[in-house]
């Protein structure tokens, strides 16, 4: 997803010459100096230019996150309006507030390229204003560019032979939003990282400890995801997306903060902010076909937080008839 401020070039004054007089002519560089400069401590990175603050502190905004939207746009747009982050008409109004979005935006719901669409638009809008809109790769990202990329060529898998496009339909893939695909929407899922912290929050897709097999550090796991969507062999992209949808890594009291503990050890942060696995599920209150749809997300009320209070779900089961969560970070009281 700095300079200093100054007086501009046409407002400044040459010392001990009177108002209208002409300055004198300087004096010729020092020999050697590459920046046709003498010696004087002027530095290139002195410019003088305006800054444009962000806000009246200088930094960014209030932080918030955004847990998987899988498709439900009209959803999307009314939980961002009942935080103040956008307008009716879907503008950015949250000035230098910072939004993260933590993935899997298709499949399932009716228009998951509605909802690229949207994201991609608040990010210019957001960064317009001084704040930012940012968004981390989910597993449903990998799954659609590989459907698009490689089709039904065969996979290596440890259930037999496999495809994107098969796993694709069968996890919610939507034929319009393949449809409405465009290299715009791939380039723009290609790029996205993978984990990320930001004010003692790290912030990923899935509830697993997979990330610990790309990298020591957030860097290094989001360079090797990338090199492995450059390199665009279907087997190892198979393998990325398979490791990535894996759930539940926190759930077990007695391995659950242990596994959390090791990946805030390794890529730092206090606490852990994740989706993928829907909170009714990490309750264990999955609820049937039969039940009446209100009754489906009372469950979620918020965010589940758990394991030794060191992890935060945010997936609030969209596609279960539960929640679209977006919360303000840090959880105030909890």
């Amino acid at each position: 997803m700095q300079q200093g401020a100054g007086q501009t070039p046409g407002l400044r004054t040459t010392a001990g010459v009177p108002a209208g007089a002409a300055p004198p002519v300087p004096a010729a560089p020092a020999a050697g100096d590459a920046f046709g400069h003498a010696d004087d401590g002027y530095t290139p990175t002195q410019a003088d230019l305006p800054v444009i603050r962000r806000g009246e502190s200088g930094g960014y905004g209030p932080l918030y996150v955004v847990g998987d939207v899988h498709g439900y746009l009209d959803e999307l747009r009314a939980a961002l309006r009942a935080q103040g982050i956008i307008d009716e008409a879907d503008r950015w109004i949250a000035g230098n507030t910072r939004v993260w979005f933590l993935g899997d935006f298709t499949d399932r719901g009716p228009d998951g390229i509605g909802v690229i669409d949207l994201v991609m638009r608040l990010s210019a809008e957001a960064a317009a204003a001084g704040g930012y809109c940012k968004a981390l790769m989910g597993n449903h990202e990998l799954l659609l560019l590989g459907a698009k990329r490689f089709g039904d060529t065969p996979v290596n898998s440890g259930a037999g032979t496999a495809s994107f496009q098969a796993a694709w339909l069968l996890n919610g893939g939507q034929r319009t939003d393949m449809e409405r695909l465009e290299d715009v929407h791939l380039q723009w899922m290609a790029r996205l990282d993978a984990i990320h912290e930001e004010d003692d929050h790290l912030l990923v897709h899935s509830d697993t400890t997979a990330y610990l097999d790309y990298g020591d550090s957030i860097e290094g796991v989001n360079d090797t995801i990338h090199d492995i969507l450059a390199r665009s062999d279907a087997d190892e992209v198979w393998d990325l997306f398979r490791k990535f949808t894996k759930r539940f890594a926190f759930r077990d009291e007695e391995t659950g903060p242990s596994a959390v503990r090791e990946l805030l050890g390794r890529y730092g942060g206090e606490r852990l902010v994740h989706g993928h696995s829907p909170i009714p599920y990490l309750l264990g209150e999955v609820p049937s076909e039969d039940t009446d749809p209100e009754e489906r997300g009372a469950s979620v009320q918020g965010p589940h937080i758990y394991a030794d209070d060191l992890a935060i779900a945010m997936d609030g089961g969209i596609t279960m008839a539960g929640k679209l969560l977006v919360v303000r970070l840090p959880l105030v009281g909890r």
